[in-house]
Protein backbone atom coordinates (compact mmCIF):
# COMPACT_ATOMS: atom_id res chain seq x y z
CA UNK A 1 0.00 0.00 0.00
CA UNK A 2 1.41 3.33 -1.06
CA UNK A 3 1.95 6.23 1.34
CA UNK A 4 -0.81 8.19 -0.39
CA UNK A 5 -3.29 5.35 0.11
CA UNK A 6 -2.33 5.05 3.80
CA UNK A 7 -2.86 8.79 4.35
CA UNK A 8 -6.27 8.66 2.67
CA UNK A 9 -7.32 5.69 4.82
CA UNK A 10 -6.25 7.53 7.97
CA UNK A 11 -8.22 10.62 6.95
CA UNK A 12 -11.32 8.56 6.21
CA UNK A 13 -11.04 6.89 9.61
CA UNK A 14 -10.88 10.26 11.35
CA UNK A 15 -14.05 11.37 9.55
CA UNK A 16 -15.95 8.16 10.06
CA UNK A 17 -18.25 9.74 12.68
CA UNK A 18 -19.09 12.85 10.63
CA UNK A 19 -22.80 13.51 10.11
CA UNK A 20 -23.65 13.20 6.43
CA UNK A 21 -27.39 13.81 6.64
CA UNK A 22 -28.83 17.00 5.22
CA UNK A 23 -29.08 19.74 7.85
CA UNK A 24 -32.48 20.34 9.38
CA UNK A 25 -34.43 23.36 8.24
CA UNK A 26 -33.28 26.48 10.04
CA UNK A 27 -35.79 28.05 12.37
CA UNK A 28 -34.51 28.13 15.90
CA UNK A 29 -37.64 26.57 17.32
CA UNK A 30 -40.69 28.58 18.46
CA UNK A 31 -38.61 31.60 19.50
CA UNK A 32 -36.85 31.62 16.14
CA UNK A 33 -40.17 31.36 14.34
CA UNK A 34 -41.57 34.37 16.21
CA UNK A 35 -38.37 36.35 15.59
CA UNK A 36 -38.46 35.47 11.89
CA UNK A 37 -42.13 36.49 11.69
CA UNK A 38 -41.37 39.86 13.28
CA UNK A 39 -38.33 40.47 11.07
CA UNK A 40 -40.26 39.74 7.87
CA UNK A 41 -42.82 42.39 8.83
CA UNK A 42 -40.69 45.03 10.59
CA UNK A 43 -37.14 44.48 9.33
CA UNK A 44 -35.91 44.69 12.93
CA UNK A 45 -33.25 41.97 12.70
CA UNK A 46 -30.60 44.29 11.32
CA UNK A 47 -31.10 46.89 14.05
CA UNK A 48 -31.23 44.32 16.83
CA UNK A 49 -28.10 42.62 15.49
CA UNK A 50 -26.31 45.99 15.49
CA UNK A 51 -27.47 46.65 19.04
CA UNK A 52 -26.41 43.21 20.31
CA UNK A 53 -22.92 43.69 18.89
CA UNK A 54 -22.54 47.24 20.22
CA UNK A 55 -19.37 47.51 22.29
CA UNK A 56 -19.31 49.37 25.61
CA UNK A 57 -16.11 50.26 27.50
CA UNK A 58 -15.70 49.15 31.08
CA UNK A 59 -15.11 51.79 33.77
CA UNK A 60 -16.76 52.44 37.12
CA UNK A 61 -17.57 56.09 36.33
CA UNK A 62 -19.82 55.03 33.44
CA UNK A 63 -22.12 53.41 35.99
CA UNK A 64 -23.24 56.82 37.26
CA UNK A 65 -25.41 57.31 34.20
CA UNK A 66 -26.73 53.77 34.56
CA UNK A 67 -27.75 54.48 38.17
CA UNK A 68 -29.76 57.47 36.94
CA UNK A 69 -31.50 55.34 34.30
CA UNK A 70 -32.29 52.52 36.75
CA UNK A 71 -33.54 55.01 39.35
CA UNK A 72 -35.92 56.41 36.73
CA UNK A 73 -37.25 52.88 36.12
CA UNK A 74 -37.74 52.41 39.88
CA UNK A 75 -39.55 55.75 40.05
CA UNK A 76 -41.93 54.75 37.27
CA UNK A 77 -42.68 51.38 38.88
CA UNK A 78 -43.17 52.69 42.42
CA UNK A 79 -45.05 55.78 41.22
CA UNK A 80 -47.53 53.62 39.31
CA UNK A 81 -48.18 51.65 42.50
CA UNK A 82 -48.85 54.84 44.49
CA UNK A 83 -51.37 56.22 41.96
CA UNK A 84 -53.75 53.33 42.78
CA UNK A 85 -54.50 54.85 46.21
CA UNK A 86 -53.48 58.51 46.07
CA UNK A 87 -56.37 60.98 45.72
CA UNK A 88 -55.19 64.28 44.11
CA UNK A 89 -57.90 66.44 45.62
CA UNK A 90 -58.05 69.43 47.93
CA UNK A 91 -61.50 68.43 49.09
CA UNK A 92 -61.94 68.42 52.89
CA UNK A 93 -62.42 65.22 54.89
CA UNK A 94 -62.10 64.05 58.50
CA UNK A 95 -59.53 61.38 59.28
CA UNK A 96 -60.78 58.27 61.09
CA UNK A 97 -57.94 55.87 60.31
CA UNK A 98 -55.72 53.80 62.62
CA UNK A 99 -53.21 56.57 63.38
CA UNK A 100 -54.61 57.83 66.68
CA UNK A 101 -52.91 61.29 66.91
CA UNK A 102 -54.71 62.40 63.73
CA UNK A 103 -58.16 60.94 64.53
CA UNK A 104 -60.91 63.51 64.06
CA UNK A 105 -58.54 65.96 62.30
CA UNK A 106 -59.89 67.82 59.29
CA UNK A 107 -57.57 67.50 56.30
CA UNK A 108 -57.48 67.37 52.52
CA UNK A 109 -58.21 64.16 50.68
CA UNK A 110 -54.65 64.25 49.30
CA UNK A 111 -53.16 64.18 52.79
CA UNK A 112 -55.65 61.57 54.03
CA UNK A 113 -54.90 59.24 51.10
CA UNK A 114 -51.15 59.59 51.70
CA UNK A 115 -51.59 58.67 55.37
CA UNK A 116 -53.74 55.72 54.28
CA UNK A 117 -50.99 54.53 51.91
CA UNK A 118 -48.50 54.76 54.77
CA UNK A 119 -50.65 53.16 57.49
CA UNK A 120 -53.28 50.94 55.86
CA UNK A 121 -51.96 49.65 52.53
CA UNK A 122 -49.69 46.63 52.89
CA UNK A 123 -46.22 47.65 51.77
CA UNK A 124 -47.45 51.17 51.07
CA UNK A 125 -44.99 52.94 53.35
CA UNK A 126 -42.10 50.93 51.89
CA UNK A 127 -43.12 51.83 48.33
CA UNK A 128 -43.53 55.49 49.34
CA UNK A 129 -40.04 55.54 50.77
CA UNK A 130 -38.58 53.66 47.80
CA UNK A 131 -40.18 56.29 45.56
CA UNK A 132 -38.76 59.18 47.58
CA UNK A 133 -35.26 57.72 48.01
CA UNK A 134 -35.02 56.74 44.34
CA UNK A 135 -35.98 60.31 43.41
CA UNK A 136 -33.06 61.63 45.47
CA UNK A 137 -30.70 59.02 44.01
CA UNK A 138 -31.96 59.90 40.53
CA UNK A 139 -31.06 63.55 40.91
CA UNK A 140 -27.69 62.98 42.58
CA UNK A 141 -26.65 60.37 39.99
CA UNK A 142 -27.50 62.78 37.17
CA UNK A 143 -25.40 65.46 38.88
CA UNK A 144 -22.42 63.12 39.39
CA UNK A 145 -22.74 61.84 35.82
CA UNK A 146 -22.61 65.41 34.52
CA UNK A 147 -19.55 66.10 36.67
CA UNK A 148 -17.84 63.14 35.02
CA UNK A 149 -18.86 64.36 31.57
CA UNK A 150 -17.60 67.88 32.26
CA UNK A 151 -14.26 67.04 33.88
CA UNK A 152 -13.37 64.47 31.20
CA UNK A 153 -14.44 66.63 28.25
CA UNK A 154 -17.15 64.21 27.08
CA UNK A 155 -19.28 67.21 26.03
CA UNK A 156 -17.04 68.02 23.06
CA UNK A 157 -17.96 67.44 19.43
CA UNK A 158 -20.11 65.54 18.50
CA UNK A 159 -21.83 65.36 21.93
CA UNK A 160 -22.91 68.96 22.48
CA UNK A 161 -26.57 68.02 21.96
CA UNK A 162 -26.30 65.21 24.50
CA UNK A 163 -24.78 67.66 27.00
CA UNK A 164 -27.80 69.96 26.58
CA UNK A 165 -30.16 66.99 26.92
CA UNK A 166 -28.42 66.09 30.18
CA UNK A 167 -28.89 69.62 31.48
CA UNK A 168 -32.58 69.53 30.61
CA UNK A 169 -32.90 66.17 32.37
CA UNK A 170 -31.26 67.58 35.50
CA UNK A 171 -33.50 70.65 35.54
CA UNK A 172 -36.70 68.69 34.91
CA UNK A 173 -35.70 66.16 37.59
CA UNK A 174 -35.46 69.02 40.09
CA UNK A 175 -38.89 70.35 39.09
CA UNK A 176 -40.36 66.84 39.17
CA UNK A 177 -38.95 66.29 42.65
CA UNK A 178 -40.46 69.54 43.90
CA UNK A 179 -43.86 68.62 42.50
CA UNK A 180 -43.63 65.14 44.01
CA UNK A 181 -42.98 66.15 47.60
CA UNK A 182 -45.66 68.87 47.30
CA UNK A 183 -48.45 66.39 46.53
CA UNK A 184 -49.12 65.00 50.07
CA UNK A 185 -50.33 68.47 51.17
CA UNK A 186 -48.67 68.14 54.56
CA UNK A 187 -47.43 71.09 56.59
CA UNK A 188 -43.88 70.87 55.21
CA UNK A 189 -44.84 70.61 51.54
CA UNK A 190 -47.52 73.30 51.99
CA UNK A 191 -44.85 75.63 53.34
CA UNK A 192 -42.80 74.97 50.19
CA UNK A 193 -45.78 75.71 47.94
CA UNK A 194 -46.43 78.93 49.85
CA UNK A 195 -42.82 79.97 49.34
CA UNK A 196 -43.11 79.13 45.64
CA UNK A 197 -46.13 81.40 45.34
CA UNK A 198 -44.17 84.22 46.95
CA UNK A 199 -41.35 83.69 44.44
CA UNK A 200 -43.82 83.90 41.55
CA UNK A 201 -45.29 87.10 42.94
CA UNK A 202 -41.81 88.69 42.85
CA UNK A 203 -41.80 88.58 39.03
CA UNK A 204 -42.39 92.18 37.88
CA UNK A 205 -45.71 93.00 36.22
CA UNK A 206 -46.84 89.46 35.36
CA UNK A 207 -46.14 87.63 38.64
CA UNK A 208 -49.62 88.24 40.06
CA UNK A 209 -51.29 86.94 36.92
CA UNK A 210 -49.12 83.79 36.81
CA UNK A 211 -49.96 83.02 40.45
CA UNK A 212 -53.69 83.57 39.86
CA UNK A 213 -53.71 81.26 36.83
CA UNK A 214 -51.59 78.55 38.49
CA UNK A 215 -53.56 78.41 41.75
CA UNK A 216 -56.94 79.05 40.15
CA UNK A 217 -57.45 82.13 42.28
CA UNK A 218 -56.06 83.07 45.66
CA UNK A 219 -53.70 80.89 47.68
CA UNK A 220 -54.05 77.97 48.31
CA UNK A 221 -57.17 77.37 46.26
CA UNK A 222 -58.58 74.01 45.17
CA UNK A 223 -56.67 73.44 41.92
CA UNK A 224 -52.97 73.36 42.82
CA UNK A 225 -52.73 69.70 43.94
CA UNK A 226 -54.68 68.28 40.94
CA UNK A 227 -52.55 70.36 38.59
CA UNK A 228 -49.31 69.31 40.26
CA UNK A 229 -50.49 65.70 40.06
CA UNK A 230 -51.09 65.96 36.31
CA UNK A 231 -47.66 67.47 35.76
CA UNK A 232 -45.94 65.01 38.08
CA UNK A 233 -47.59 61.83 36.81
CA UNK A 234 -48.22 62.51 33.11
CA UNK A 235 -46.40 65.42 31.49
CA UNK A 236 -42.95 65.51 33.09
CA UNK A 237 -42.40 61.71 33.19
CA UNK A 238 -43.23 61.55 29.48
CA UNK A 239 -40.70 64.30 28.75
CA UNK A 240 -38.07 62.65 30.96
CA UNK A 241 -38.51 59.28 29.28
CA UNK A 242 -38.35 60.95 25.86
CA UNK A 243 -35.16 62.82 26.72
CA UNK A 244 -33.59 59.66 28.18
CA UNK A 245 -34.46 57.77 25.01
CA UNK A 246 -32.92 60.50 22.86
CA UNK A 247 -29.85 60.49 25.09
CA UNK A 248 -29.36 56.72 24.73
CA UNK A 249 -29.94 56.85 20.96
CA UNK A 250 -27.28 59.54 20.58
CA UNK A 251 -24.88 57.44 22.67
CA UNK A 252 -25.48 54.60 20.22
CA UNK A 253 -25.00 56.86 17.22
CA UNK A 254 -21.84 58.56 18.46
CA UNK A 255 -20.49 55.41 20.19
CA UNK A 256 -19.41 55.48 23.80
CA UNK A 257 -16.48 57.56 25.00
CA UNK A 258 -13.52 55.78 26.61
CA UNK A 259 -10.50 56.63 28.69
CA UNK A 260 -7.08 56.70 27.00
CA UNK A 261 -5.15 53.46 26.83
CA UNK A 262 -3.21 51.21 24.45
CA UNK A 263 -5.20 50.37 21.35
CA UNK A 264 -7.89 52.96 22.07
CA UNK A 265 -8.39 55.62 19.41
CA UNK A 266 -11.09 57.98 18.23
CA UNK A 267 -12.10 55.37 15.66
CA UNK A 268 -12.76 52.35 17.88
CA UNK A 269 -14.20 51.28 21.23
CA UNK A 270 -12.42 48.75 23.43
CA UNK A 271 -14.78 46.90 25.74
CA UNK A 272 -17.50 44.25 25.86
CA UNK A 273 -20.39 43.66 23.42
CA UNK A 274 -23.97 44.18 24.52
CA UNK A 275 -24.66 40.44 24.36
CA UNK A 276 -23.92 38.53 26.40
CA UNK A 277 -21.40 40.31 28.66
CA UNK A 278 -22.71 43.87 29.00
CA UNK A 279 -26.39 42.85 29.15
CA UNK A 280 -25.65 40.45 32.01
CA UNK A 281 -23.63 43.07 33.90
CA UNK A 282 -26.22 45.79 33.31
CA UNK A 283 -29.09 43.54 34.36
CA UNK A 284 -27.31 42.52 37.52
CA UNK A 285 -26.43 46.12 38.29
CA UNK A 286 -30.09 47.13 37.97
CA UNK A 287 -31.05 44.67 40.70
CA UNK A 288 -28.15 45.90 42.83
CA UNK A 289 -29.43 49.49 42.55
CA UNK A 290 -33.00 48.36 43.21
CA UNK A 291 -31.91 46.28 46.19
CA UNK A 292 -29.81 49.04 47.79
CA UNK A 293 -32.63 51.55 47.28
CA UNK A 294 -35.10 49.18 48.91
CA UNK A 295 -32.66 48.54 51.78
CA UNK A 296 -32.28 52.28 52.43
CA UNK A 297 -36.05 52.76 52.20
CA UNK A 298 -36.66 49.94 54.65
CA UNK A 299 -34.13 51.18 57.23
CA UNK A 300 -34.12 54.98 56.96
CA UNK A 301 -37.34 56.96 57.36
CA UNK A 302 -37.93 59.94 55.10
CA UNK A 303 -40.75 62.49 54.91
CA UNK A 304 -42.94 61.22 57.82
CA UNK A 305 -45.93 63.38 56.92
CA UNK A 306 -48.07 62.10 59.83
CA UNK A 307 -45.67 63.89 62.19
CA UNK A 308 -46.07 67.21 60.34
CA UNK A 309 -49.83 67.07 60.06
CA UNK A 310 -52.05 68.54 57.32
CA UNK A 311 -51.26 71.93 55.85
CA UNK A 312 -52.85 74.99 57.37
CA UNK A 313 -52.25 78.38 55.68
CA UNK A 314 -51.97 80.01 59.12
CA UNK A 315 -49.16 77.64 60.23
CA UNK A 316 -45.59 76.99 59.16
CA UNK A 317 -43.10 74.21 59.85
CA UNK A 318 -40.24 75.45 62.03
CA UNK A 319 -36.81 74.90 60.50
CA UNK A 320 -38.21 73.76 57.16
CA UNK A 321 -35.63 73.28 54.42
CA UNK A 322 -36.03 72.30 50.75
CA UNK A 323 -34.50 69.11 49.38
CA UNK A 324 -30.75 69.33 48.73
CA UNK A 325 -31.08 69.89 44.97
CA UNK A 326 -33.24 73.00 45.51
CA UNK A 327 -31.23 74.30 48.45
CA UNK A 328 -28.88 76.45 46.37
CA UNK A 329 -31.76 78.63 45.12
CA UNK A 330 -32.99 79.15 48.68
CA UNK A 331 -29.43 79.96 49.74
CA UNK A 332 -29.13 82.57 46.99
CA UNK A 333 -32.41 84.05 48.21
CA UNK A 334 -30.97 84.44 51.71
CA UNK A 335 -27.65 85.95 50.58
CA UNK A 336 -28.93 88.56 48.16
CA UNK A 337 -28.73 92.08 49.66
CA UNK A 338 -31.88 93.89 50.67
CA UNK A 339 -31.17 97.00 48.57
CA UNK A 340 -32.23 95.04 45.49
CA UNK A 341 -35.81 95.72 46.56
CA UNK A 342 -36.88 99.25 45.71
CA UNK A 343 -39.87 101.34 44.68
CA UNK A 344 -40.07 102.70 41.14
CA UNK A 345 -43.01 104.10 39.15
CA UNK A 346 -45.24 103.51 42.15
CA UNK A 347 -44.50 99.79 42.27
CA UNK A 348 -42.24 97.58 44.41
CA UNK A 349 -39.53 95.70 42.51
CA UNK A 350 -38.32 92.71 44.57
CA UNK A 351 -35.19 91.67 42.67
CA UNK A 352 -33.69 90.45 45.95
CA UNK A 353 -36.21 87.59 45.69
CA UNK A 354 -36.60 87.18 41.96
CA UNK A 355 -32.90 86.81 41.11
CA UNK A 356 -32.32 83.97 43.56
CA UNK A 357 -35.65 82.17 43.36
CA UNK A 358 -36.62 82.64 39.69
CA UNK A 359 -33.58 83.65 37.62
CA UNK A 360 -30.84 81.62 39.33
CA UNK A 361 -31.65 78.29 37.67
CA UNK A 362 -32.13 79.64 34.10
CA UNK A 363 -28.92 81.70 34.34
CA UNK A 364 -26.77 78.84 35.64
CA UNK A 365 -28.22 76.32 33.19
CA UNK A 366 -27.68 78.70 30.27
CA UNK A 367 -24.03 79.18 31.21
CA UNK A 368 -23.53 75.42 31.50
CA UNK A 369 -25.27 74.84 28.18
CA UNK A 370 -23.05 77.37 26.41
CA UNK A 371 -19.76 76.12 27.87
CA UNK A 372 -19.01 73.45 25.21
CA UNK A 373 -19.37 76.06 22.49
CA UNK A 374 -17.26 78.58 24.44
CA UNK A 375 -14.42 76.08 24.89
CA UNK A 376 -14.64 75.11 21.23
CA UNK A 377 -14.36 78.78 20.23
CA UNK A 378 -11.38 79.28 22.55
CA UNK A 379 -9.45 76.23 21.32
CA UNK A 380 -10.51 76.41 17.68
CA UNK A 381 -10.90 72.64 17.87
CA UNK A 382 -13.37 71.27 15.33
CA UNK A 383 -12.34 67.60 15.53
CA UNK A 384 -14.43 64.75 16.88
CA UNK A 385 -13.39 63.48 20.30
CA UNK A 386 -14.15 59.99 21.58
CA UNK A 387 -11.16 59.69 23.94
CA UNK A 388 -11.72 61.30 27.33
CA UNK A 389 -9.39 63.73 29.06
CA UNK A 390 -7.85 63.13 32.43
CA UNK A 391 -9.00 66.11 34.56
CA UNK A 392 -5.40 66.97 35.48
CA UNK A 393 -4.56 67.44 31.80
CA UNK A 394 -7.14 70.24 31.50
CA UNK A 395 -6.23 72.35 34.55
CA UNK A 396 -8.27 75.43 33.63
CA UNK A 397 -11.44 73.46 32.88
CA UNK A 398 -11.01 71.42 36.07
CA UNK A 399 -10.44 74.58 38.08
CA UNK A 400 -13.56 76.20 36.65
CA UNK A 401 -15.61 73.10 37.42
CA UNK A 402 -14.43 72.95 41.03
CA UNK A 403 -15.05 76.69 41.42
CA UNK A 404 -18.63 76.15 40.21
CA UNK A 405 -19.09 73.29 42.69
CA UNK A 406 -17.75 75.53 45.46
CA UNK A 407 -20.18 78.28 44.41
CA UNK A 408 -23.05 75.79 44.61
CA UNK A 409 -21.84 74.37 47.93
CA UNK A 410 -21.77 77.80 49.60
CA UNK A 411 -25.28 78.57 48.35
CA UNK A 412 -26.45 75.21 49.65
CA UNK A 413 -24.85 75.78 53.06
CA UNK A 414 -26.39 79.26 53.22
CA UNK A 415 -29.80 77.63 52.88
CA UNK A 416 -29.41 76.54 56.50
CA UNK A 417 -27.95 79.72 57.96
CA UNK A 418 -30.73 79.89 60.54
CA UNK A 419 -30.21 76.27 61.63
CA UNK A 420 -26.44 76.86 61.88
CA UNK A 421 -27.01 79.95 64.01
CA UNK A 422 -29.32 78.06 66.37
CA UNK A 423 -27.19 74.92 66.74
CA UNK A 424 -23.87 76.74 67.19
CA UNK A 425 -25.24 79.77 69.10
CA UNK A 426 -23.88 82.23 66.56
CA UNK A 427 -25.18 85.46 65.07
CA UNK A 428 -27.20 84.81 61.93
CA UNK A 429 -26.08 88.19 60.59
CA UNK A 430 -22.40 87.24 60.96
CA UNK A 431 -23.03 83.86 59.33
CA UNK A 432 -24.85 85.47 56.41
CA UNK A 433 -22.06 88.02 55.93
CA UNK A 434 -19.44 85.25 55.99
CA UNK A 435 -21.37 83.32 53.33
CA UNK A 436 -21.68 86.46 51.18
CA UNK A 437 -17.93 87.04 51.31
CA UNK A 438 -17.17 83.36 50.76
CA UNK A 439 -19.47 83.23 47.74
CA UNK A 440 -17.16 85.70 45.98
CA UNK A 441 -13.76 84.77 47.41
CA UNK A 442 -13.85 80.98 47.80
CA UNK A 443 -14.50 80.04 44.13
CA UNK A 444 -11.48 82.14 43.11
CA UNK A 445 -9.26 80.50 45.72
CA UNK A 446 -10.49 77.01 44.83
CA UNK A 447 -9.91 77.67 41.12
CA UNK A 448 -6.31 78.76 41.70
CA UNK A 449 -5.53 75.88 44.08
CA UNK A 450 -7.09 73.21 41.84
CA UNK A 451 -5.35 74.55 38.74
CA UNK A 452 -1.95 74.52 40.47
CA UNK A 453 -2.63 70.99 41.75
CA UNK A 454 -3.44 69.81 38.22
CA UNK A 455 -0.23 71.33 36.88
CA UNK A 456 1.74 69.72 39.71
CA UNK A 457 0.20 66.34 38.94
CA UNK A 458 1.09 66.79 35.27
CA UNK A 459 4.70 67.50 36.19
CA UNK A 460 4.70 64.46 38.43
CA UNK A 461 3.40 62.33 35.54
CA UNK A 462 6.07 63.75 33.27
CA UNK A 463 8.85 62.91 35.71
CA UNK A 464 7.36 59.46 36.24
CA UNK A 465 7.45 58.76 32.50
CA UNK A 466 10.98 60.09 32.04
CA UNK A 467 12.61 58.60 35.12
CA UNK A 468 10.37 55.72 36.16
CA UNK A 469 8.99 54.75 39.51
CA UNK A 470 11.05 54.99 42.67
CA UNK A 471 11.96 51.47 43.73
CA UNK A 472 13.32 52.20 47.21
CA UNK A 473 16.59 50.37 46.39
CA UNK A 474 19.82 52.27 46.98
CA UNK A 475 22.76 51.40 44.78
CA UNK A 476 26.39 52.31 45.44
CA UNK A 477 28.67 52.68 42.44
CA UNK A 478 32.36 51.86 42.22
CA UNK A 479 33.11 55.55 42.76
CA UNK A 480 31.22 55.54 46.06
CA UNK A 481 28.22 57.46 44.79
CA UNK A 482 24.71 56.46 45.86
CA UNK A 483 21.63 56.30 43.65
CA UNK A 484 18.07 55.13 44.05
CA UNK A 485 17.29 52.69 41.27
CA UNK A 486 14.14 53.57 39.34
CA UNK A 487 11.88 51.05 37.65
CA UNK A 488 10.57 51.77 34.16
CA UNK A 489 6.82 51.92 33.60
CA UNK A 490 5.27 49.32 31.38
CA UNK A 491 3.69 50.38 28.11
CA UNK A 492 0.14 50.31 29.48
CA UNK A 493 0.93 52.62 32.39
CA UNK A 494 3.01 54.95 30.24
CA UNK A 495 0.33 55.27 27.57
CA UNK A 496 -2.22 56.89 29.88
CA UNK A 497 0.39 59.45 31.00
CA UNK A 498 1.49 60.58 27.55
CA UNK A 499 -1.58 60.09 25.31
CA UNK A 500 -3.14 63.53 25.58
CA UNK A 501 -3.13 66.84 23.77
CA UNK A 502 -1.88 70.06 25.30
CA UNK A 503 -3.33 72.97 23.27
CA UNK A 504 -1.13 76.02 22.91
CA UNK A 505 -2.52 79.56 23.25
CA UNK A 506 -3.88 80.99 20.02
CA UNK A 507 -1.52 83.51 18.44
CA UNK A 508 -2.87 87.03 18.02
CA UNK A 509 -3.15 87.90 14.36
CA UNK A 510 -2.38 91.32 12.98
CA UNK A 511 -5.18 93.83 13.40
CA UNK A 512 -4.78 94.95 9.77
CA UNK A 513 -4.75 93.05 6.50
CA UNK A 514 -2.04 93.14 3.82
CA UNK A 515 -3.39 96.49 2.60
CA UNK A 516 -3.18 98.12 6.02
CA UNK A 517 -6.96 98.09 6.47
CA UNK A 518 -8.25 97.13 9.89
CA UNK A 519 -9.90 93.72 9.78
CA UNK A 520 -13.54 93.49 10.92
CA UNK A 521 -12.78 90.53 13.16
CA UNK A 522 -9.77 92.16 14.85
CA UNK A 523 -11.59 92.84 18.13
CA UNK A 524 -13.06 89.34 18.27
CA UNK A 525 -9.68 87.77 17.48
CA UNK A 526 -8.04 89.81 20.23
CA UNK A 527 -10.65 88.63 22.74
CA UNK A 528 -10.22 85.01 21.64
CA UNK A 529 -6.43 85.27 21.94
CA UNK A 530 -6.72 86.68 25.46
CA UNK A 531 -9.11 83.98 26.61
CA UNK A 532 -6.95 81.30 24.96
CA UNK A 533 -3.88 82.70 26.71
CA UNK A 534 -5.78 82.56 30.01
CA UNK A 535 -6.74 78.94 29.36
CA UNK A 536 -3.45 77.53 28.11
CA UNK A 537 -0.55 79.79 29.14
CA UNK A 538 0.25 77.38 32.00
CA UNK A 539 0.72 74.02 30.33
CA UNK A 540 2.86 70.90 30.59
CA UNK A 541 3.67 69.18 27.32
CA UNK A 542 3.29 65.40 27.18
CA UNK A 543 6.50 63.45 26.93
CA UNK A 544 7.52 62.74 23.33
CA UNK A 545 9.24 59.50 22.20
CA UNK A 546 12.43 61.49 21.57
CA UNK A 547 12.42 62.89 25.11
CA UNK A 548 11.79 59.43 26.52
CA UNK A 549 14.68 57.96 24.54
CA UNK A 550 16.92 60.83 25.60
CA UNK A 551 16.06 60.34 29.26
CA UNK A 552 16.82 56.62 29.05
CA UNK A 553 20.06 56.90 27.11
CA UNK A 554 21.48 60.40 27.22
CA UNK A 555 20.15 61.81 30.48
CA UNK A 556 18.63 65.24 31.03
CA UNK A 557 21.81 67.06 30.08
CA UNK A 558 22.13 65.23 26.78
CA UNK A 559 25.35 63.52 27.90
CA UNK A 560 26.16 59.84 27.58
CA UNK A 561 26.00 58.10 30.96
CA UNK A 562 29.06 56.05 31.56
CA UNK A 563 28.29 52.39 32.04
CA UNK A 564 29.78 50.90 35.20
CA UNK A 565 29.75 47.19 35.97
CA UNK A 566 27.79 47.64 39.18
CA UNK A 567 25.30 49.92 37.40
CA UNK A 568 24.74 47.30 34.74
CA UNK A 569 23.89 44.78 37.40
CA UNK A 570 21.48 47.10 39.22
CA UNK A 571 19.58 48.18 36.08
CA UNK A 572 18.56 51.69 35.00
CA UNK A 573 19.02 54.39 37.59
CA UNK A 574 16.78 57.11 36.15
CA UNK A 575 16.35 60.14 38.29
CA UNK A 576 19.84 60.01 39.75
CA UNK A 577 21.93 63.09 40.46
CA UNK A 578 23.98 62.72 37.29
CA UNK A 579 20.83 62.94 35.19
CA UNK A 580 19.75 66.27 36.69
CA UNK A 581 22.05 69.20 36.23
CA UNK A 582 22.08 72.43 38.17
CA UNK A 583 20.28 74.21 35.33
CA UNK A 584 17.35 71.76 35.46
CA UNK A 585 14.12 72.91 37.09
CA UNK A 586 14.49 70.20 39.72
CA UNK A 587 18.27 70.30 39.94
CA UNK A 588 20.65 71.65 42.55
CA UNK A 589 24.44 71.91 42.80
CA UNK A 590 26.19 68.74 43.89
CA UNK A 591 29.79 68.19 45.09
CA UNK A 592 30.04 65.25 42.70
CA UNK A 593 29.10 67.55 39.80
CA UNK A 594 32.01 69.81 40.69
CA UNK A 595 34.46 66.91 40.92
CA UNK A 596 33.33 65.46 37.59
Amino acid sequence: MSEQTKARSTADALRADDKKDAPAAAGGGPVGAVANWMDERTGSAKGISYLMKKVFPDHWSFMLGEIAMYSLVILLISGTFLTFWFVPSMGETVYNGPYVPLKGTQMSEAFASTVRISMDVKGGLLIRQIHHWSALIFVVSIALHMFRVFFTGAFRKPREINWIIGLLLAMLAMVEGFLGYSLPDDLLSGTGIRAMQGFILSIPVIGTYISYILFGGGFPGQDIIPRFFTLHVLLLPAILVGLFTAHIILVMVHKHTQYPGPGRTNKNVVGFPMMPVYAAKAGGFFFVVFGITALIAGLVSINPIWMYGPYEPTMITAGSQPDWYMGFADGALRLLPGFLEFNLFGKTWSFNIMIGAILMIPILWTIMGLYPFIEKWVTGDNEEHHILDRPRNRPTRTGLGMAAITFYGILFAACGNDIIAIKFHLSINDITRAFQIGLIVMPIIVFWVVKRMCLSLQRYDRDLVLHGRESGRLVRTAKGRFFEAHEDLDDYERWALVAYESPAPVDLESATDENGVRRKSARKDRLRARVSHYYFKDRVEPVTPMELASAHHDGQAGEQIESHPDEAESGHMHGGAEEIGAAHAYGHPSPHDKQD
